[in-house]
């Protein structure tokens, strides 16, 4: 961790951070997905491995609030089938940041995020909205499952990025928009927080990262209560059309970045 990057911010940094906490807790109580914007701006802010350092605590009091609104609508068979998959994915996403610069990162995932929105977009185009939660232990759904599984454990390990993954997979499986919120609030407060030790061995996190999500904590809270006060707002459509537009800007911000 950069001790001077942390300490000698300029108050310009201070607020863009601000404003990118804001925007976690928003995206973990209203548009999933949102959170990319807010990895975007850490990134600009801070050194780009630090900042997923800086961001992971924050990204889990947001799940944290998330699930205590949301908890009453997960689905848990879509969860425990998720769960092995990803739990790969986290183990190739932490070897991988092992050897790879941020620069092939950034393109791989951006490259992925924009692929699986353009199969989305065309599935619901064509007519694909006939799956519900439970089509999900077909054999198709299941091989469905492992593959966004292991991919989103792996771009939520590299880059916590693995929102919008978890997001097209939970639009193509036929999830409304409170089952949506509440299946996704508990599957990225687990993995988040199984992260941790992964980002502390590879000197992630420290004391002054810690103290830096602190005092950044405090703006996660109003984003959550205002996600809260929008979600009951926002029609399904316009919820998915969301999910989907949050997920293309985060793509291809990566990509140009």
């Amino acid at each position: 961790m950069n001790t001077m990057t942390l300490w000698n911010m300029s108050p310009w940094g201070f607020a863009a951070l601000a404003v990118a906490a804001l925007l976690v807790g928003f995206s973990k109580t209203a548009v999933s997905g949102a959170n990319t914007v807010s990895l975007a701006i850490f990134a600009a802010v801070l050194p780009a491995r630090a900042s997923t350092g800086v961001l992971l605590p924050l990204l889990i009091v947001g799940d944290i609030l998330a699930v205590l609104t949301y908890r009453r609508h997960a689905h848990w068979p879509t969860l425990w089938r998720l769960f092995p998959a990803v739990g790969a994915g986290v183990v190739l996403g932490a070897l991988f940041l092992v050897w790879a610069d941020d620069g092939i990162v950034r393109t791989s995932i951006g490259a992925i995020l924009l692929l699986m929105a353009a199969v989305t977009v065309w599935r619901r185009r064509t007519g694909d909205r006939s799956a519900q939660p439970d089509a999900v232990a077909t054999r198709a759904g299941r091989v469905k499952a492992r593959s966004y599984g292991v991919l989103g454990g792996f771009t939520t390990m590299v880059a916590n990025a693995g929102g919008p993954v978890m997001s097209l997979y939970l639009l193509s499986a036929g999830f409304r928009k409170l089952g949506f919120l509440g299946t996704s609030a508990f599957f990225f407060l687990i993995v988040n927080v199984s992260k941790v030790p992964f980002s502390a061995s590879l000197r992630l996190i420290d004391g002054r990262s810690l103290l830096l999500d602190a005092a950044l904590a405090l703006f996660v809270v109003p984003g959550a209560m205002i996600g809260k006060w929008a979600v009951n707002r926002i029609n399904q459509r316009l919820f998915e059309q969301l999910v989907i537009a949050a997920t293309v800007v985060g793509a291809v911000e990566l990509l140009l970045r």
